[in-house]
């Protein structure tokens, strides 16, 4: 099979494409034929052994894929060979096949093509058990998204309208905001335009419910002084590359909840919440109200150009290699 490997850590230049055996599924696992993998920030990370787990080089990075179970490892009895499915691994997403956990791959549902089922799950998952369960969101608040043109934030920016909330989204860039407004936001705020806090204030003037932040850094404080009495501040992730020191006393003030959200730990103890919020979810996908954002295709070929387009900053929602 053809596969990107890592061979030595370092920048995405790094990364080959070459020939390697097929993996072989061992009991309670499947081997997925690979048609689409998605390309995300924390792949570059992962690469460069800048994230926050490492993996001995050589491997094959990606972490988001979708295609065709081609083998059946001993005790699967859920999937079948040809079932089309997408699922997640900390690596290995980048080649032709790779060998998981049946347990970690979903059903591709129909009128839904793989490219959108890679780029699904991960975003998808994240920004709906934010809003439904972390920041319980309802109907008629208002919502700020830092980081809207980020496959996190679009996501959080269609699904919080979808919940009915009045969107507000903040991003670096007019192709990122304009994808924001295609996905449901409502207001749009450039935060390089100029002071954040006041941005927000003259948008809000009755102050935001909630504040979803996949970025941290600068924004994080002038996004929370915008929450009104009560609102919740949800951080997820900090894609700015800073961990934002907030001043305790903007808490105590304003009476806000920051609150934290980080897959594994709200897997292991919210486990109900998390069943039903997957079951909505994927209603929504298999309906098509809720679909990825994918700003750019690759290539398994140009895995370089799009680990370093994602690496620049230059992605708008999700990117895709075409693997298959």
């Amino acid at each position: 099979m053809r596969a990107a490997v890592c061979p030595a850590y370092g920048a995405p230049d790094v990364v080959r494409v070459e020939e390697l055996p097929a993996p072989t599924p061992t009991d309670g696992q499947v081997r997925v034929r690979v048609t689409a993998a998605s390309v995300n920030f924390p792949d570059v990370l992962v690469i460069a052994d800048k994230y926050q787990m490492s993996v001995p080089p050589p491997f094959v990075p990606g972490s988001e894929f979708a295609g065709v179970v081609d083998a059946l490892g001993d005790g699967v009895e859920r999937l079948a060979v040809g079932d089309r499915v997408f699922g997640a691994s900390f690596v290995g997403a980048f080649a032709e096949q790779i060998v998981v956990s049946a347990s970690s791959v979903t059903p591709t549902p129909d009128g839904v093509d793989d490219g959108e089922a890679a780029a699904f799950g991960v975003a998808h998952r994240t920004a709906y058990n934010v809003l439904r369960s972390v920041a319980r969101l309802q109907a008629g608040e208002e919502l700020v998204v830092l980081g809207a043109g980020g496959g996190v934030g679009l996501a959080a920016v269609q699904l919080g309208a979808i919940l009915g909330a009045s969107v507000t989204a903040v991003a670096s860039s007019t192709d990122k905001l304009d994808a924001a407004a295609s996905q449901g936001a409502k207001k749009m705020i450039n935060h390089r335009d100029g002071d954040l806090r006041q941005a927000l204030r003259s948008a809000l003037p009755d102050g935001a419910d909630v504040v979803v932040d996949p970025v941290g850094g600068d924004l994080a404080e002038p996004a929370l002084r915008s929450l009104r009495w009560g609102g919740r501040f949800v951080t997820v992730g900090y894609a700015s590359g800073t961990i934002p020191r907030i001043p305790l006393n903007l808490v105590l003030l304003k009476g806000v909840h920051v609150l934290g959200f980080e897959m594994r730990g709200f897997g292991t103890n919210a486990s109900d919440e998390l069943a039903r919020n997957e079951a909505e979810l994927i209603d929504l996908f298999a309906s098509r109200r809720a679909l990825p954002y994918i700003g750019k295709r690759f290539a398994l070929d140009q895995v370089v150009d799009a680990l370093r387009f994602v690496a620049d900053g230059k992605a708008v929602g999700k990117v895709v290699l075409e693997v298959g």
